[in-house]
């Protein structure tokens, strides 16, 4: 049995570029237990430092576990996604998922943006109900998502924003009930459940809506390595947010 906490040693044995803003990462993780959820997540903690950055698991088999990570300008995973990763030893925490349609679901409306790209992959390869995507991404990955998805590609209205919660509240929505599944920038998805609520009177059970990112007007970024002070930390029995906190203070923030 695992749990929320459980972390395991995982070693990158291959790096891909699948395209420009996204790389992917297969590791070795023994002891890894997939959820069987379709839109499942683990928590990813690369060497060096010791928070936690969220990724879809997009596929394992046995021991392997694959990951697609979105990589910017800058960012914690950012810089070491984008190098020469491999050989390297991520821990990586238990699954979770939260993708659960109704039994009586006959259709799946998923919109999502680059982020969601992987869960909205994985979703379309694993059920049998008849989906439409809409797809927020910069990048040319026609080739992504399994063959025969109807996907309406959309570009991003600037770097770093979306304009998802415009297009859902545009979509023309299929008759009788179903699920619709969303993730992307956390705004967007806060305007969508109000929509969803409010406008289209929808019981909880019928949507799963989440933030997997949020547009800020500039990112602030640590040093790579806080693993000294996270280490003197934990023999003093600190949380991390106290550690955190010492981190700040050890360089003037």
């Amino acid at each position: 049995m695992t749990t929320r906490g459980q972390r395991h040693a995982a070693v990158v044995t291959r790096r891909e570029q699948v395209s420009a803003h996204l790389v992917r990462l297969t590791m070795s993780v023994p002891g890894f237990e997939s959820t069987g959820i379709l839109d499942e997540w683990v928590g990813l903690v690369v060497p060096g430092q010791f928070q936690v950055r969220y990724y879809t698991v997009r596929s394992w088999a046995g021991d392997e576990l694959v990951v697609d990570v979105v990589v910017h300008d800058e960012g914690l995973v950012t810089g070491w996604a984008s190098g020469d990763c491999v050989g390297d030893t991520p821990e990586i925490t238990a699954a979770q998922g939260s993708f659960s349609p109704p039994d009586d679901a006959a259709w799946l409306l998923l919109v999502g943006d680059l982020t969601a790209l992987p869960a909205m992959a994985r979703i379309v390869a694993g059920s049998e109900l008849p989906t439409r995507i809409w797809a927020e991404v910069a990048d040319d990955l026609t080739g992504y998502l399994p063959a025969g998805t109807d996907v309406t590609w959309l570009a991003p209205p600037a770097d770093g924003r979306s304009g998802l919660a415009e297009v859902v509240e545009g979509i023309d929505w299929p008759e009788g009930e179903g699920y619709f599944w969303m993730a992307g920038e956390s705004a967007q998805m806060r305007a969508i459940r109000k929509h969803l609520m409010r406008e289209r009177g929808l019981p909880t059970s019928a949507y799963d809506v989440m933030g997997y990112w949020r547009a800020v007007s500039s990112r602030q970024l640590r040093a790579v390595d806080p693993e000294p002070i996270w280490r003197a930390g934990k023999e003093r029995g600190l949380s991390d947010e106290q550690i955190w906190a010492d981190y700040d203070r050890a360089h003037g923030v």
